[in-house]
């Protein structure tokens, strides 16, 4: 998988926004927001390959978790992003 181009993330007073920087990519009934985790798996996924295991080991990386649930945040996120089609 892969993010796709022309998204952007803002942090605004502690969140963080998914921002389309085109026209068809800007959609003002859908604002994207990302707590601190998701937030951190996008900026070091952005532009690159990714799966499962990718996420998986950034959030062990990152976090004290265990690596089920790291596993479990991972394919969670990879849905989310899916459904709102903002990775291919």
């Amino acid at each position: 998988m892969r993010t796709k181009k022309g998204f952007r993330l803002r942090e605004l007073g502690g969140d963080y926004i998914l921002i389309g920087e085109s026209a068809e990519l800007v959609n003002f009934n859908n604002i994207i927001t990302f707590n601190e985790a998701a937030a951190y798996l996008w900026q070091n996924v952005q532009g690159k390959d990714f799966d499962v295991e990718t996420l998986t080991q950034l959030l062990l990386a990152e976090y004290d978790v265990a690596e089920e649930i790291a596993r479990e945040d991972a394919q969670a996120t990879i849905d989310d992003w899916k459904e709102i089609g903002i990775i291919r």
